[in-house]
């Protein structure tokens, strides 16, 4: 059986759940064909962890934060990313570091050097698939590797991958989407009375909203969402700064009470189009949506896409858009994806 060494770039909630999943769960990797083996951790708080034989996942979980791998062998305060990504005896680079949304850093780095170095990557990471993914996906395919990133949309829903394998055959003329789970929330609890600022409050002591909901409310999350799903599913070449986008912060409860009494309800979409001049319109918006349309019962902190095709109409899948074991779930999909690739490798 195949064995994948994992070097994970980040150790926040998701690659630990990853880690726990890996720690807790052999069997289901194993039904799929493969065993998975953490080699490499790095992170900001903790340090750096390079074990080629395996590291032992029940010891680094149970460190408390505020710890450091500094006086474990291989371990160093420091994280030392690019020298553990291109020198650590991993397979997969699994890189889910806290990235900026306005050039991608440093996680496009991190896929950069793993790219470079020929290693695979799986990452959750908006920014380097919104704001580079068509150059890095060119780098993996000249460094005869993968670089898959089925969560960057809707964690552990998968989107892009059932667009590419499943809509096989079909013309896609548009994706409409509701893509964040905190606006969706926010939205729907202003239809029960609450006022906007009230909404937003709620959904931070749940933990669906940051302690700053900006990117959430006002629609920058949504916007590298639609340029991914743009440039992967209608081969656009856009990024996110073409995506016109407008928040729900001016949205009043007036404006939902008003809607609901018309049979409308609010809802943040972001959508890609082909128009008839061949042209790609991207935008984020605002939309009262009538009952009827596919996305107008999706409640909650929920995330649903619809394909707009030829032959089917509307096709729409839905499903959660965040949670640390949702996205883990996402970097597993794309696990499988590497191994598929390195099986076909095999047996050509």
């Amino acid at each position: 059986m195949t064995t994948y060494n994992l070097a994970l770039i980040g150790f926040g909630g998701v690659n630990r759940a990853l880690a726990e999943l890996i720690r807790d769960e052999p069997g289901r990797f194993a039904s799929l064909g493969f065993e998975l083996r953490v080699v490499a951790i790095t992170d900001l708080a903790f340090g750096s962890l390079v074990q080629g034989d395996g590291i032992d996942l029940a010891s680094v979980l149970a460190m408390p934060r505020g710890s450091s791998f500094e006086g474990l062998p291989g371990g160093s305060p420091d994280p030392r990313n690019e020298d553990v990504i291109r020198n650590s005896p991993a397979d997969v680079v699994v890189e889910a570091t806290f990235t900026s949304p306005i050039d991608g850093e440093p996680a496009v780095s991190h896929v950069k050097w793993a790219i470079e170095s020929g290693k695979h990557v799986v990452t959750t990471n908006k920014g380097p698939v919104a704001l580079r993914g068509q150059e890095l996906s060119t780098l993996a395919a000249e460094n005869g590797v993968r670089f898959e990133y089925e969560g960057a949309v809707m964690s552990g829903t998968p989107v892009i991958r059932l667009a590419q394998k499943m809509l096989g055959g079909l013309e896609l003329n548009a994706v409409q989407g509701i893509l964040n789970g905190t606006s969706n929330y926010v939205l729907g609890r202003m239809e029960a009375g609450l006022g906007l600022d009230e909404a937003i409050s709620e959904a931070q002591d749940l933990g669906f909203a940051e302690a700053d909901p900006t990117a959430d409310i006002g629609g920058s999350d949504v916007r590298l969402k639609v340029a991914i799903l743009a440039n992967e599913l209608l081969d656009a070449n856009i990024r996110p700064s073409d995506v016109e986008t407008t928040g729900i912060q001016d949205i009043t409860s007036d404006d939902v009470a008003q809607a609901l009494a018309g049979g409308l309800r609010w809802k943040l979409i972001g959508e890609v189009r082909r128009e008839d001049d061949g042209s790609i319109a991207a935008t984020v918006q605002p939309v009262a949506l009538p009952a009827g349309h596919p996305l107008a019962g999706i409640s909650g902190a929920t995330n649903a896409v619809s394909f707009t095709t030829d032959l089917l109409g509307a096709v729409t899948v839905s499903g959660p858009g965040a949670g640390r074991v949702e996205t883990a779930y996402a970097l597993i999909s794309d696990i499988i994806a590497v191994d598929e690739f390195v099986q076909g490798a095999v047996r050509a």
